[in-house]
């Protein structure tokens, strides 16, 4: 089955579920067990492996039932979509960062590379900036761009760096201009809330527990069998070391990645209420998260 859009009809279930996640290894170690059958959820899934700007602009389509997006995509979905508490990633320490070649202090009217304008981190970036330029591309072009100062002819000045990537800047000779992650803690005392797992909202409910159920207890297999994921993660972290796939993993999964709780609610709750705020997203009275109960 290709990833095209779920059938409206409720009862009308595919054989097998299509997820779409990131090569990243967060999403490679959290899925693994999903993925290779080790637990069981109400479908069996089919992998759907993309970078996270390309998932988020499928859901805008709806080409997949059940998919990994920045919250900054969710909220532009959530007729369509709803979250589930386990899988996410929020977190503390754990936000984008901006990063330069030299002495940039202010970015307003200057032009900074993004990873894509449907991420938390663009969005991020404009509460900050809000007279920022930006050129955008996938998150691994990102610091050679600033490394050149020019993408496709454009000068750049600067870059917002997501993943991986705030671990290895350092090698492309960049200085970090500004940590959003620490900025938006400081700001509100909360997480920040960076991806979540969504499901079609006309799943039965009980498909959606189930499908939640099925992605914790994925991710519970992982902690208790960490060797088992290895070289389903290693396959796909393409040139990254063996360190900095543990230093991602061991930064963007943790106990909110099992369930969001009630500190990780409000931060996506006060994440949508600012983006409402500066017209990134729509108001809405839909429901966040599934119901677990």
């Amino acid at each position: 089955m290709s990833p095209d859009a779920l059938s409206p009809v409720a009862s009308d279930l595919p054989a097998v579920l299509d997820l779409g996640y990131s090569l990243c290894p967060n999403d490679t170690f959290i899925f693994h067990a999903l993925h290779a059958g080790l637990v069981q959820g109400p479908l069996p899934v089919r992998e759907v492996l993309e970078d996270v700007q390309t998932l988020n602009d499928w859901a805008t389509q709806g080409r997949l039932p059940m998919t990994k997006i920045s919250y900054r995509a969710y909220f532009g979905v959530m007729d369509r979509y709803v979250a589930l508490r386990a899988g996410g990633a929020l977190g503390r320490g754990v936000g984008p960062l901006i990063v330069t070649r030299g002495d940039v202090q202010d970015l307003n009217g200057r032009t900074v590379a993004s990873p894509g304008a449907l991420t938390t981190a663009e969005l991020l970036l404009r509460l900050v900036f809000p007279q920022v330029n930006v050129i955008r591309m996938r998150y691994d072009e990102v610091m050679p761009a600033v490394q050149r100062g020019e993408f496709g002819g454009q000068p750049v000045d600067a870059g917002l760096i997501i993943h991986e990537s705030r671990f290895t800047f350092h090698e492309y000779g960049l200085t970090r201009l500004l940590d959003l992650g620490a900025w938006w803690e400081e700001d509100t005392g909360l997480p920040l809330p960076l991806g979540a797992i969504l499901v079609r909202r006309d799943l039965p409910l009980s498909v959606q527990r189930d499908l939640n159920a099925a992605v914790r207890g994925s991710l519970e297999y992982a902690y208790a069998h960490p060797e088992a994921s290895r070289g389903y993660i290693r396959e796909h972290a393409l040139e990254m070391s063996d360190e900095v796939m543990q230093a991602h993993i061991d930064l963007y999964v943790n106990p909110f990645s099992l369930d969001v709780g009630e500190e990780g609610e409000r931060a996506v709750r006060e994440l949508h209420r600012r983006a409402v705020q500066v017209g990134a997203a729509p108001a809405t009275d839909q429901s966040l998260f599934v119901p677990v109960t």
